[in-house]
């Protein structure tokens, strides 16, 4: 018998550079991962979608929140409930964590990072370094990765640690193909002691752009490649830890991820002004790639 409506996730409509519970994926764990799925989704679009102000956009993710800790509070034995808001998020995501003991603290660090994300485009702020990025990452994206391996119930250090760093490289990737996109609303993910070594300064880039601008934009960006594309190398043997059509599934994830940044790397300075993206035409290239991994 079919789940009630309140408890299946919603099918997914957002664009997307890499597969999300594709065919690929046990047919068992479809809905726990579209229900993490919806959940960090719907979290992010509180958070940068629209025209609320920060403080309407914290006291959303605030309720939310609430809503997750409702939904955590639950046991195998009781029906899942439903929040009045966002039933069609927290009906099947109650329903994951009592199926199967998803972690909430990695749930809430989702949250954490859409709240400093919120903060940090209110405020203006800037990343000093690549050390507080990566921190972020750690909250943004690092936990997705976390929450798919416990479902797959592969929990060991190395594997761990592989999924974080192609968590981060993806989560970096994210960032850096998107300025033309952030840096209008606020948010400036290039490290500013990066910045300052390569004389790349984003704001007046994108304003008028000059040769000399223009080269060390060139740089900056083929920088911010080449380290997403070694974190991306550097966790990849995971595709060879996990079982069967899984394993299959991440070797396409990591395969998308590495053809955005050879596109990143072609148009270097020019995606302040030229979003990279997927298309059908990559997929065979994307496909051979993860033959041979």
């Amino acid at each position: 018998m079919p789940p009630p409506a309140a408890a299946r996730a919603a099918p997914i409509e957002h664009y997307e550079n890499f597969p999300v519970a594709s065919w690929l994926c046990p047919p068992h764990l479809r809905a726990p991962i579209a229900a993490i799925y919806h959940f960090a989704r719907t979290a992010d679009d509180l958070a940068d979608e629209g025209q609320a102000s920060a403080e309407q956009r914290l006291a959303d993710l605030a309720a939310y929140r609430q809503a997750l800790k409702d939904a955590c509070a639950i046991s195998l034995s009781t029906p899942a409930p439903t929040s009045a808001s966002w039933p069609q998020v927290f009906g099947p995501l109650a329903r994951a964590i009592a199926d199967f003991a998803l972690p909430p603290h990695l749930l809430h660090a989702l949250l954490d990072a859409f709240e400093h994300d919120v903060r940090m485009t209110r405020d203006g702020g800037a990343y000093p370094d690549m050390g507080t990025l990566l921190a972020y990452c750690a909250n943004s994206a690092n936990p997705v990765g976390r929450l798919l391996l416990h479902l797959y119930d592969v929990q060991d250090a190395p594997a761990l640690a592989r999924s974080d760093a192609i968590c981060t490289a993806l989560q970096l990737i994210n960032f850096w193909q998107d300025p033309s996109r952030d840096l209008p609303r606020g948010r400036n993910y290039f490290p500013l002691d990066w910045c300052a070594n390569t004389g790349f300064d984003p704001v007046p880039f994108m304003r008028q752009p000059s040769a000399t601008a223009a080269a060390s934009a060139d740089a900056m960006v083929r920088l911010c490649a080449a380290d997403a594309r070694a974190r991306m190398e550097q966790g990849q043997a995971l595709v060879h830890r996990l079982p069967g059509r899984a394993g299959w599934e991440l070797r396409l994830v990591v395969q998308g991820g590495l053809r955005v940044l050879d596109k990143l790397e072609v148009l270097g300075g020019a995606v302040l002004h030229t979003r990279p993206r997927l298309h059908w035409w990559d997929a065979p290239c994307i496909v051979w790639r993860a033959l041979l991994m």
